[in-house]
């Protein structure tokens, strides 16, 4: 099977996962971020991440893919409790977070932004949604400040390293990425149960932290 995404890409990240968690073999495959044409002929619009099954098939959206590939060995992972108070603090920092996160991809050196052309076609379809990068990073003081304060309050409610509610679910599949991506801004602070939680993650998906790229 191979995977079409953006290495930036959460919603990729999400449909990663389960190949990781589950130790089943993938390619993995960074299409151009300006490029159209390859997704369309695939799915019928320029969407990532897509799923070419193992009858040469196309699926797209991450969690019918996550939802395929926990279920096809009839052995599913992600058969842990849903906490309603881990999707309230998703959606209450998902009013915010793009500013800090996106502006920082935009700058990365990502494979899906290997031209020119294609890192510009991301700033623009990104700026024209959120608004002026730059200003964003100089407002990022303010908004370290926040996520800070929420990871706090995210530490609550993370009951083992392994899995947010104790045993794995679809939660962890929403929760990772976000974490993931929040790699990439220097300032961030994790309290102890939130970071055993992402680095622990990251390693049972096989999925590396942004770090390295941090700004």
């Amino acid at each position: 099977m191979k995977l079409f995404v953006y290495e930036h890409c959460p919603y990729c990240v999400k449909a990663r996962m389960i190949f990781g968690l589950k130790n089943l073999p993938v390619e993995v495959k960074a299409l151009l971020n300006d490029d159209e044409k390859t997704p369309t002929s695939m799915v019928g619009k320029k969407v990532v991440p897509i799923l070419q099954k193992q009858d040469g098939s196309f699926m797209p959206e991450s969690m019918d893919i996550v939802q395929y590939i926990d279920n096809s060995d009839h052995k599913p992972l992600l058969t842990g409790p849903i906490s309603a108070a881990v999707a309230t603090w998703l959606r209450h920092v998902s009013e915010y977070t793009e500013k800090l996160f996106i502006p920082r991809f935009a700058a990365a050196p990502f494979e899906e932004f290997a031209t020119p052309q294609a890192r510009q076609y991301f700033t623009d379809k990104k700026q024209a949604k959120l608004g002026d990068f730059k200003e964003h990073l100089q407002h990022s003081p303010g908004l370290v400040k926040k996520i800070n304060q929420d990871l706090r309050d995210l530490d609550k409610l993370i009951q083992e390293p392994n899995a947010v509610n104790g045993e794995l679910s679809e939660d962890d599949i929403h929760l990772f990425p976000v974490l993931r991506s929040l790699s990439i801004v220097k300032g961030v602070e994790l309290p102890t149960r939130v970071l055993a939680y992402r680095d622990n993650m990251a390693k049972q998906t096989q999925i590396n932290l942004l770090t390295r790229l941090a700004s």
